[in-house]
C-alpha cells in the first residue's frame, strides 16, 4: 500500500436485512470478496452504500466494522459528505478515529455553492483532519460542479490527495490532469470512462462494477496502469455491458440486484430507493450468466 489512492477502490454497497437493518455478517462477507478479489481499496458510505438514508450512527458502524473486516489488507476511504460544512467536519473527526486512511467528501448538495464556497468548504474539511481528503465530484446528484480551476486551488492544500471525478466529462478531467502537482490523485468516478482516463494519466477508478467482479475490474485497472493496452481493453470490454447496466435504473439498484442474485446480499433497499424493474432483473440475470457469476438460467421464470 505504498500509493494508497492508485488501482482499484470499491465503492461498497451496504447489504440490509429484511427488517431493514445493517446486515453486519454479509457486510463482513462482502469485505473477504472483494479482498479476495483482489482490490485495492474499499469506500464504504458513499452514494453506492446509501450513505445518505445511513444516520450517522449506522455510518460509524458499517466503517467500523469494515476497518474491522480489512484488518490493514487494503486501504478504506470512508465517505462523509453532506451540505453542512460544520456537521460535515464533526462527523470527519468521528470517522478518523476509526482508524481509516482517508475520507471521500462529495460536493454539498442542494444549496449549490459558490466555487468560493466550495473552496472553503473542502480547504475547512481538510484542515479538521490529520487523515488525506479526496474530493468527489458528481454533478448529476449534486446539480453543482466543482470546476477544474478549484481542483487545482484545493490540490494546493497539504492534506487533500486526490479526486473522484464523476463529471462524464472528459475535457473537465483532462484540464486537471494536465495541471495537476505531483502527488494529486485523479480517480474515475465512472466504470465505463475508467481505461479512458487512465489513458490520459488518471490513477484508477472509485468502482461500482467491482462489487460484482472484483478479480476482473482489478486486472483490468491494473493491465491499464502497467501499460497492457491490449489485455486492458479486451477486458474493459468484456465488462462493459455490465458496467452500464449498473447505471440503467439509479445507483445503487441494479448492483444490489445483482448481488442478490449472486446470493451475496438480500435484496434489500431504503425508501425512496425501490427494486429493480423485472426487465432490469432479467437483463442482470442474462448478463450474470454470460459472465459465469450465477448458474444457467435456462428454462427459469
Amino acid at each position: 500500500m505504498a500509493d494508497l489512492w492508485t488501482g482499484t477502490h470499491t465503492a461498497l454497497v451496504t447489504p440490509f436485512t429484511a427488517a431493514g437493518e445493517v446486515d453486519d455478517a454479509r457486510l463482513v462477507r462482502l469485505v473477504a470478496f472483494q479482498v479476495d478479489g483482489g482490490v485495492d481499496g474499499l469506500v464504504p458510505c458513499g452514494t453506492t452504500g446509501e450513505g445518505a438514508t445511513l444516520s450517522k450512527q449506522e455510518q460509524i458502524r458499517v466503517i467500523a466494522r469494515v476497518v474491522e473486516a480489512a484488518d490493514r489488507r487494503v486501504t478504506i476511504l470512508a465517505g462523509v459528505g453532506g451540505n453542512a460544512t460544520d456537521s460535515v467536519v464533526a462527523h470527519a473527526r468521528d470517522v478518523e478515529a476509526l482508524g481509516v486512511d482517508g475520507v471521500l467528501s462529495v460536493v454539498p448538495y442542494y444549496n449549490k455553492p459558490t466555487q468560493e464556497g466550495l473552496y472553503r468548504h473542502f480547504s475547512t474539511i481538510a484542515d479538521a483532519v490529520s487523515v488525506p481528503v479526496i474530493l468527489y465530484n458528481v454533478p448529476g446528484r449534486t446539480s453543482c460542479n466543482l470546476l477544474p480551476g478549484t481542483v487545482l486551488r484545493l490540490a494546493a492544500h497539504g492534506n487533500v490527495a486526490g479526486i473522484k471525478e464523476a463529471s462524464g466529462s472528459l475535457p473537465q478531467v483532462m484540464e486537471i490532469l494536465a495541471a495537476r502537482p505531483r502527488g494529486f490523485r485523479v480517480l474515475s468516478g465512472e466504470d465505463n470512462l475508467t481505461l479512458a482516463v487512465i489513458a490520459l494519466g488518471g490513477d484508477g477508478v472509485i468502482s461500482v462494477v467491482s462489487n460484482e467482479v472484483p478479480m476482473l475490474m482489478s486486472r483490468m485497472v491494473r493491465a491499464a496502469l502497467d501499460g497492457e493496452r491490449e489485455e486492458a481493453r479486451r477486458l474493459h470490454y468484456h465488462l462493459l455491458d455490465l458496467m452500464n447496466l449498473n447505471f440503467v435504473e439509479t445507483n445503487p439498484i441494479p448492483v444490489k440486484g445483482a448481488l442478490a442474485l449472486m446470493g451475496l446480499i438480500e435484496e434489500q433497499y431504503r425508501l425512496p430507493l425501490v427494486p429493480p424493474t423485472p426487465e432490469t432483473r432479467e437483463r442482470l440475470r442474462r448478463e450474470l450468466a454470460r459472465l459465469d457469476l450465477i448458474e444457467s438460467y435456462v428454462g427459469r421464470p
